[in-house]
């Protein structure tokens, strides 16, 4: 069967990884250690937006820099070790190698936190854009030539119709399957152990095409 290659873009936290218990751990010593209440177990039942945007909930305008930073740093020695891969996750980036095209990461964590948890699993993809939410996604998306982007939130459609991209979806974050067509996502799959049977038969769907 005839195929080409494809550059797939793909969120991060509840598409590849599971980053709840991690992040968790990090609100709930950040909360010790400023004196703040935080309800961490609500926090990440919201994934997906930037980190400022869930700190807003909890800390002052003023000190919403100072806190994200702090933050980022207790990140690193809480969030890391407890987070996996949601199942599929090694798999769909391998796939997109398999085709000969490119497996970029794009997600609105923190890049140097993207990268410790990608080396710690054991996940390779070709390029890590971190920092990038909803619409803002698309820049980088559109540098890197990706015509798929693989995501469990409505940011993450719309950052794919932003770039011009097929939107695939997986109901593995906060987002359900309906309220992700809705949204507009041209492909929901179950989770992303679907995804490498999907990308064969749309690589080779386009390739007939083309």
């Amino acid at each position: 069967m005839t195929s080409r290659a494809v550059t797939v873009g793909f969120d991060l936290d509840m598409t590849l990884i599971d980053s709840r218990p991690g992040i968790r751990a990090t609100y709930l010593a950040l909360a010790a250690e400023t004196g703040a209440y935080i309800d961490a177990d609500l926090a990440v039942s919201r994934l997906g937006p930037p980190l400022e945007t869930e700190l807003a909930h909890w800390f002052p305008p003023g000190a919403l820099d100072s806190v994200a930073a702090r933050y980022r740093e207790l990140y690193a020695h809480h969030a890391i070790e407890p987070t996996r891969a949601l199942p599929g996750a090694r798999e769909a980036v391998d796939a997109v190698r398999r085709t000969g095209g490119r497996a970029v990461v794009v997600t609105a964590k923190h890049g140097p936190s993207a990268r410790l948890h990608l080396e710690h699993l054991g996940i390779a993809p070709d390029a890590v854009v971190g920092r990038q939410w909803a619409e803002g996604k698309a820049k980088a998306l559109v540098e890197y030539g990706a015509e798929v982007y693989v995501g469990d939130h409505l940011g993450d459609v719309r950052g794919a119709r932003a770039a011009g991209a097929l939107s695939v979806a997986v109901p593995t974050g906060p987002c359900g399957a309906a309220e992700l067509r809705a949204a507009g996502a041209d492909v929901v799959l179950g989770d992303l152990t679907e995804f490498p049977a999907w990308l064969a038969s749309y690589a080779a769907g386009s390739a007939a095409e083309g």
